[in-house]
């Protein structure tokens, strides 16, 4: 068995003196891992960080085999991520997300996705927002996507600011309002239909909102029926993007 593709590091450990288990997001062939001989050296250490893209071939006797990875570098951005606090715990936070997909499982749209946040980490006013849709998406990959589009109540399309905790629906002002104590806000940046102008328009108010609703159902739906929790760097990357965008309170 043998493939090539592009991929994008997400994890790395050493295996025996000098080599690696990586673990990559691939184009075509999903979250996958190999073993890289060397891959703790002085030449591949650089290339196996996080967030960088390489070119990554696979080969293996059997299909269910851990296999080899031979990797040549396409886009090394991890340095990148250093003069920015939000990007480094954004860049692992990002990593942990893709590691909730199934192995060997393709999902090129969001392959593309995870590629144009990273190629834009520093940027935490694009940032912001774009891994709050992120997290959206993963929930919609894995079955988990919640309905936007009407009002759970009322059936009407527009005014819509709530979600309810309980169905994952949308619900509209008036409907809501005498439970909103009760429901989660839905910003409108974070909405499949919203435009670019939404995305640069965000306030804090909304990006709280925004990733308080992602959170609440990735916690309900994909994380607590496996046993886990968000790892730290979710909730240091929300910190620092307090510190980096003094308007998100």
């Amino acid at each position: 068995m043998q493939w090539t593709d592009e991929g994008i590091v997400i994890g790395v450990r050493r295996h025996g003196e000098a080599s690696a288990i990586l673990e990559l997001m691939t184009r075509e062939h999903g979250r996958h891992l190999g073993m890289v001989r060397g891959g703790f050296g002085t030449r591949m250490k650089p290339i196996l960080q996080t967030g960088n893209s390489v070119s990554a071939s696979w080969r293996a006797r059997l299909d269910e085999h851990l296999g080899n990875f031979t990797i040549e570098p396409m886009r090394q951005r991890a340095s990148n991520f250093f003069g920015a606090s939000h990007a480094i715990y954004g860049v692992t936070h990002l990593a942990a997300l893709m590691r909730l997909l199934p192995e060997r499982d393709p999902h090129e749209d969001l392959f593309n996705v995870f590629e144009q946040i990273l190629d834009r980490l520093e940027d935490a006013t694009w940032a912001a927002p774009m891994v709050a849709r992120f997290e959206m998406q993963i929930l919609t990959e894995l079955g988990f996507g919640l309905d936007l589009e009407q009002c759970a109540a009322t059936g009407v399309t527009g005014d819509l600011i709530y979600v309810s905790p309980k169905s994952g629906r949308a619900v509209s002002r008036s409907a809501g309002e005498p439970y909103a104590d009760r429901m989660l806000r839905l910003p409108a940046f974070i909405r499949d239909d919203a435009g670019e102008q939404a995305l640069q328009d965000v306030a804090g108010g909304d990006l709280n909102d925004g990733f308080a609703l992602t959170g609440f159902f990735l916690s309900r739906h994909v994380l607590e029926p496996r046993g886990q929790v968000f790892a730290e760097e979710r909730m240091h990357f929300l910190n620092a993007l307090n510190r980096a965008l003094p308007n998100v309170a």
